[in-house]
């Protein structure tokens, strides 16, 4: 005869609760909070709490390390302090301050949702209200849940990478944690989580803490973990295993032939802006066109590829290669001095652009690149 659960006390509320034999432990949100009490980083976001610092840092770090955000937060708050301004800013302006942080899709979704906040909440983030988060263009569950615990202290749950690797190894649940059960599971148990919290900011924001300075995916600081006792995966040896790395996805080879203008007079490059969608969209490059052959292209066949006169003498300067999360690209570059104006070439949609003025351009590090910046 199976052995009937006993309910189990919730410590914080005195509730007697019926406890899945996967459930993470009910003391948990105490450790994490007393831990991140001592243990929280000094990151700008957290100097001045609100809405919109918090809308800004969340999209900023979304895949992307928190030194390369600590690089440019501030100067990214300095230049759009509210969000009328960033509102009010064109899109080119907000993508150049950008720079550096990769996936320019977040700018973009960023854009919008100053905007929504403008036309629907006056300008005003809307902190305590999980659901108009939810509403904002680019929030998503946990970016609305990480808005709404960390600024107004709702009770709203938040996973991420961080927090279900914490959750599986304490757990010692297996599987990746992009799997779909998972991923259930551990949006469920951070809603326990999150309910049995004394102080959800100091909870939600020291999980996430604890995921990525001491519960990391590799060579984790199980000595000093506030969960160690707790930790399953720890005590079974397990650790390395869990989670399962997530499956990765093949990447595409993709060879494009560019062409390096520069005008004699002032050094100023000839510059294109991408197409608003797929891989770079909408950011400025010099001159390119996908070829499959490229590796072979002769100058002369470079020239008319990307549609520039003839009177432009290319000459091959070597490729550079470039890694993105998806594709493997080769630029095999060209290049060439330019006499006079060079107006004949600032057509359709090409322009110069002066040293001085590159900052103000939204250049993807892989166009930093060819252009040798």
């Amino acid at each position: 005869m199976a052995r009937r659960q006993q309910p189990t006390r919730n410590s914080r509320t005195g509730r007697g609760t019926r406890a899945p034999s996967d459930a993470l432990p009910a003391e948990l949100p105490a450790l994490v909070e007393d831990w991140f009490a001592g243990s929280a980083r000094d990151l700008p976001w957290r100097r001045a709490r609100s809405g919109y610092h918090a809308l800004v840092s969340e999209l900023m770090l979304q895949q992307t390390q928190v030194a390369r955000v600590l690089e440019r937060f501030r100067p990214f708050i300095e230049r759009f302090p509210t969000p009328t301004a960033l509102a009010a800013a064109p899109e080119d302006a907000v993508l150049a301050a950008w720079q550096g942080l990769g996936y320019y899709r977040r700018a973009r979704l960023l854009h919008r949702a100053a905007k929504a906040v403008v036309e629907r909440h006056g300008g005003e983030v809307p902190a305590d209200d999980h659901a108009a988060l939810l509403a904002l263009p680019g929030v998503g569950r946990y970016t609305a849940g990480a808005i709404a615990s960390i600024v107004a202290r709702v009770p709203a749950p938040i996973v991420d990478g961080n927090v279900a690797r914490v959750f599986q190894r304490v757990a010692a649940r297996e599987g990746s944690a992009s799997d779909r059960g998972v991923v259930e599971w551990a949006w469920r148990e951070a809603e326990r989580f999150v309910q049995r919290a004394a102080d959800p900011a100091a909870a939600n924001e020291g999980l996430m803490e604890l995921g990525a300075t001491v519960c990391t995916p590799a060579a984790p600081k199980c000595g000093s973990c506030p969960l160690a006792r707790e930790c399953r995966a720890r005590k079974e040896g397990r650790v390395d295993e869990i989670p399962a790395p997530k499956p990765r996805a093949a990447r595409r080879d993709l060879v494009l032939v560019t062409a390096r203008l520069v005008r004699a007079a002032d050094g100023a490059v000839l510059l294109e802006q991408r197409p608003r969608e797929g891989l770079w969209g909408g950011l400025w490059q010099p001159p390119a066109a996908e070829c499959a052959d490229g590796r072979e292209v002769a100058p002369r066949a470079a020239g008319e590829l990307l549609a520039l006169p003839e009177t432009v003498a290319l000459r091959p300067t070597g490729e550079v290669p470039f890694q993105t999360t998806h594709r493997a690209v080769v630029f095999v570059v060209f290049e060439a001095g330019v006499r006079g104006a060079g107006a004949a070439l600032a057509r359709a949609g090409r322009r110069w652009v002066a040293p001085d003025e590159l900052g103000d351009f939204a250049l993807s590090n892989a166009a930093k690149r060819v252009l040798g910046r």
